[in-house]
């Protein structure tokens, strides 16, 4: 069975020998057992908090590149007559703490029947669609695209190079090992039986 732990370099330009297609709940998962578009079984274990989006790309420990789809899945999707009521829309599903794509005019959520009722009572159009879902990070601890990763990968990912010495990395470790906090232990293949 194939085993991740890393994402691969930015700066490798290799082709994916697989696909990992996953929904949006799954990919929130930094550890677990998964079965690749080929088939062919993976365990991965990624720092706690990681969430994979789609065209992320793992590297197994044989050196081989598996590349994240976000799956298609059923979404809420909401439109507006205007800007404000789609920022209005956005204000009060952020106010709840609730997931949202952002797209050119419109946003995408899980299927909520209860939010689905108030957006409507915001003035907004709501209907279903099946769409991949790649809802907006976090404004803190998030990168490219909102992926919650250590910041070296966040980095690379989206720029192609490391963070210089002394920046935010070392200044997250300094105050880990003032509070005592000990680093988490990587996860082994035998974790996923």
């Amino acid at each position: 069975m194939l085993f991740a732990e890393s994402f691969a370099p930015a700066d490798d330009t290799r082709g994916p020998a697989d696909r990992l297609r996953l929904p949006y709940e799954a990919r929130r998962k930094s550890r677990q057992r998964v079965t690749l578009v080929s088939g062919e079984e993976m365990g991965y274990a990624l720092p706690p908090g990681t969430v994979l989006r789609g065209g992320d790309r793992l590297l197994t420990g044989n050196g081989r590149i598996v590349e994240v789809e976000a799956a298609r899945e059923t979404l809420l999707e909401v439109r507006a007559v205007d800007a404000l009521q789609l920022m209005r829309a956005a204000y009060h599903l952020g106010n709840r703490h609730v997931p949202v794509q952002l797209g050119e005019a419109l946003l995408r959520l899980q299927p909520d029947h209860v939010l689905a009722e108030m957006l409507g009572g915001l003035g907004c159009a709501v209907y279903p669609v099946e769409a991949p879902f790649d809802p907006e990070g976090g404004a803190y601890g998030t990168g490219a695209h909102g992926t919650r990763q250590p910041y070296a990968h966040r980095h690379a990912h989206a720029h192609g190079h490391h963070p210089a010495q002394g920046g935010a990395l070392d200044v997250a470790a300094d105050a880990s090992a003032e509070l005592g906090d000990e680093p988490r232990s990587t996860a082994r293949i035998h974790e996923f039986k």
